[in-house]
């Protein structure tokens, strides 16, 4: 294999494969001799003839998120739809399930390439977020990633803190967290894959932050691989973490890239976008070619894959967290593969490109794209077992401190607004800032990317059934968010929740949570701002006074006008707070024991018509 022109680290990933090549020196005369792909054994051959065509996989996932141990509750399931229109949902999920399935996958494969769509850091449960996700990157060298894009949730640490990621080196502040046996600290080693930057720049220099792209190469079958970010990344980001960085159009970046691997000779190419869309049905297996090609799919990604260059084979995506392996008709009308293999390692996908030698580019019509779940009932990758005791070992003294006990699950409902997660979580925030020298709190407002997971009742593991530990509480908030204070008119809280559901937020609604005692009317029936019933707007039974002032307690992000609530950057008065963990553990510290433990709190705060 061969990496970008910036020749990254030359790579390391390269290195570790050259003894492999050196096993084939022997043959290297007779090869050199025979054209390219001879003594490669390709399709149909037991006696390594040379054929125009090979296949190639692909195998790909996105949106990891740190999540090495098997996800909890809702977050560990998948959706599948039978023949007959029923669904059953199917515990999946863990990397040592996923190096299982992807070892599996690739066995009698000559050509294989693993690749990801980014956000496979951050927002990660505590035995990856705990040690700044070194963890999470061991286990992908383990997995034999060859390139991913960079997600949003790369930048939540920094433009230094992945460069570190991508190359090395111990933590800036925390210092190395493993030692190694003669008791000298054992530095972190880094990624053996590239991280691709190809659409975000140093705001002054306009070069990529890190390769733009990537060129994997075996037996003279060369394909190139682009990899973004979405364009609006720095909407949902802290802006300390996108700071000095520009983020450039997704679709005018992938295609000036294109033309560069074509002018390098390389006519395969994927791009990895972290990017997504909505498919029209929850099911890991649905098909959204139905009733035609792209059909059943909408979002972002559609608009994408309509304008991308005809160049590219096959578009790989992530994101929104859905699955869908479908095609998409390119700028000329030619169907193209474009897939997402949901989140948090539960799924994978096996897409077949076909290679043809002589034009150097990927038959488009015998390209095959489908996800596979993750099930649990593989054998564990011991590799993966070992990584993950070792990690847990040095994390369990904060993880398995018990900060609550709960009565039921309290779940993140994907596809409900009001999420009983979300009301915990901001009636927390409401009581943390309620306090006159807290900030004097009347409300909370929360985001729902801000919540990871729900927190299950009967946990697995030794703590006992209905304890909340550190770890799990960590897994729920794993961003450390400041909280605030802030001064917000009645006219201004109206405004917030109708730009939950217009504006950038129109085709993919963010509802807020909100705390008790504040309530509204979301009408679905009904298109953009409209959905609100501004009448129904109460807090406390009071309806909201346009001209009144009101202090509305959220976390630092939100008050900065994340997620395109761009109100709140109007706020006054801001006082700032604890962080959103340490008020949550406070909330199930003074409402709950072993003897009498949190119930899942109601929903209702919303009503929504549909």
């Amino acid at each position: 294999m061969s990496a970008t022109p910036h020749n990254h680290r030359a790579t390391k990933r390269n290195r570790r494969l050259l003894a492999a090549a050196a096993g084939f020196a022997t043959v290297g005369a007779l090869v050199a001799a025979m054209p390219a792909g001879a003594a490669d054994g390709d399709r149909h051959s037991s006696r390594h003839h040379w054929t125009r065509t090979v296949d190639v996989q692909l195998l790909s996932f996105n949106d990891l998120h740190g999540n090495l141990q098997p996800p909890a509750g809702s977050a560990g399931r998948v959706t599948h739809k039978h023949e007959d229109g029923t669904t059953t949902t199917i515990d999946a999920g863990g990397a040592e399930y996923l190096a299982t399935h992807l070892r599996q996958a690739r066995e009698g494969k000559r050509y294989s390439i693993t690749a990801a769509a980014g956000d496979m850091v951050g927002a990660s449960p505590l035995l990856s977020g705990l040690f700044h996700d070194e963890p999470t990157i061991e286990a992908l060298n383990k997995l034999d990633l060859d390139v991913t894009s960079v997600g949003n949730h790369e930048f939540d640490e920094g433009a230094k803190e992945l460069a570190r990621i991508q190359n090395g080196g111990c933590h800036p502040t925390e210092g190395c967290y493993e030692k190694k046996a003669n008791g000298k600290p054992k530095t972190f080693k880094g990624a053996d894959f590239p991280f691709l930057t190809s659409n975000v720049t140093n705001a002054k220099s306009g070069k990529p932050l890190l390769d733009p792209y990537f060129i994997w190469e075996k037996n003279g079958v060369k394909i190139g691989f682009v990899g973004v970010t979405l364009e609006g990344t720095p909407d949902i980001v802290s802006a300390e973490g996108v700071k000095g960085l520009k983020f450039g159009d997704e679709v005018e970046t992938i295609n000036k890239y294109t033309k560069i691997l074509e002018r390098k000779g390389v006519r395969s190419i994927v791009a990895l976008i972290h990017e997504g869309g909505a498919p029209a049905s929850p099911a890991y297996n649905y098909n959204c070619d139905s009733p035609g090609p792209g059909d059943g799919i909408s979002g972002p990604i559609a608009d994408i894959a309509k304008n991308v260059s005809p160049q590219v084979d096959a578009l790989v995506t992530g994101h929104t967290h859905q699955a869908y392996a479908c095609t998409i008709p390119d700028p000329s009308g030619k169907p193209r593969t474009v897939t997402s293999a949901a989140s948090f390692g539960k799924l994978y996908t096996d897409t077949t490109l076909t290679y043809d030698r002589r034009t150097r580019d990927i038959v488009r019509t015998s390209v095959a794209s489908a996800n596979h779940v993750v099930t649990r009932d593989v054998p564990k990758a011991e590799d993966m077992t070992q990584l993950i005791d070792r990690w847990n070992t040095l994390a369990a003294p904060i993880a398995s401190r018990p900060v609550g006990y709960i009565a039921g699950d309290i779940e993140n409902s994907v596809e409900a607004p009001e999420k009983p997660i979300g009301n915990l979580i901001a009636d927390a925030q409401l009581e943390g800032m309620a306090p006159a020298d807290k900030g004097g709190a009347q409300l909370a407002l929360m985001n729902p990317g801000g919540i990871r997971a729900g927190l299950v009742h009967k946990a697995s593991g030794s703590e006992g059934d209905g304890v909340v530990t550190y770890g799990e509480a960590f897994t729920v908030q794993p961003f450390t968010n400041m909280m605030t204070a802030v001064d917000l008119t009645g006219a201004q809280l109206i405004t917030v929740l109708q730009q939950q559901v217009s504006g950038s937020n129109q085709a993919a609604p963010k509802i807020l949570q909100v705390s008790k005692g504040f309530t509204y009317t979301l009408d679905m029936t009904k298109t953009g701002a409209d959905r609100i019933v501004v009448d129904s707007v109460k807090l406390n039974g009071e309806a909201i006074d346009p001209a009144k002032t009101y202090r509305v307690a959220m976390n630092e992000f939100l008050a900065g006008g994340g997620d395109g609530f761009t109100v709140l950057k109007e706020h006054k008065n801001k006082l700032v707070g604890g962080s959103d963990l340490d008020i949550l553990t406070a909330y199930f510290a003074a409402h709950s024991s072993a003897a009498t433990p949190l119930a899942p709190p109601a929903t209702g705060r919303i009503t929504v018509v549909k």
